[in-house]
């Protein structure tokens, strides 16, 4: 017997397995629903921006639910964007434009939700950080930890709260591989390269480059770091040469064979 359920979302069915994320149903369904915190590369973070509002109806009676972290245990019906949804989503993204006031990405989607017009209602008392666009989700921690770098972390505490390196200095534990600032939703991380090095967290490192192609393939200290932990001979060729050099390699073996 198929333990499946159906749900609908905004009216369409959609089949899932109890326990399933309204989120990753959602998604899976092409039916799209905002949020903030969510990347590919980190299954078991969520819950940070509460961006992915949503309304379940369940036996009659509704509640508004964050639908990254609800598991479907039951038939339900979904809506992403209720009047309720819509309203407390305009809210959730003027908090978050006022914490993070300069990023770009926030603010259009405060636009898009009519946060602008309603949600910023009230919160003139709320301190506003200046230039600022970090809103503390966490990913880019998580990704730095990922890696066994621990370069950055959450300092401080209130309004000062802050992702950065030990007492703000250059880390000795950074390899400038820019995996915090890939998985920055909202562009917090600000990096600069030019044609031989890259500089990122108050540090500058140098690229490294193929030897055959010559385009970069990081830097030399993030290269490094990868051919420790994989334990392989550091690369001097980049991935769309090394796969060419076995293509080539394939095609010389079948003519002799």
């Amino acid at each position: 017997m198929s333990n499946t359920l159906t749900i609908t979302i905004d009216g369409r069915p959609c089949t899932c397995e109890p326990g399933e994320y309204l989120y990753d149903v959602a998604e899976r369904n092409g039916i799209h629903i905002p949020a903030l915190c969510r990347s590919d590369a980190f299954e078991d973070h969520r819950a940070c921006c509460r961006v992915c509002l949503v309304e379940v109806e369940e036996r009659g009676r509704r509640k508004v639910v964050t639908s990254c972290v609800y598991p479907v245990e039951r038939e339900c019906a979904v809506y992403t964007n209720s009047e309720k949804i819509i309203e407390e989503r305009a809210v959730t993204l003027a908090l978050l434009a006022k914490r993070a006031p300069s990023s770009d990405v926030i603010a259009d989607m405060a636009r898009e939700a009519g946060a602008a017009a309603g949600g910023a209602a009230g919160f003139d008392r709320l301190v506003t950080l200046d230039d600022e666009k970090c809103i503390l989700c966490g990913l880019c921690v998580q990704a730095c930890d990922s890696l066994g770098t621990g370069a950055i972390s959450t300092v401080n505490r209130g309004v000062d709260k802050k992702v950065s390196t030990p007492y703000d200095e250059p880390s000795e534990d950074c390899i400038g591989c820019l995996s915090c600032a890939n998985v920055c939703p909202t562009g917090a991380i600000e990096y600069t390269q030019d044609a031989t090095s890259r500089t990122i967290w108050n540090r500058t490192f140098e690229l490294a480059f193929c030897e055959r192609c010559g385009a970069p393939m990081g830097t030399k200290a993030a290269v490094s770091r990868a051919a420790q932990q994989t334990g392989i001979e550091e690369p001097h060729v980049c991935d769309a040469c090394r796969k060419k050099e076995l293509a080539d390699e394939m095609m010389r073996t079948y003519r002799y064979v």
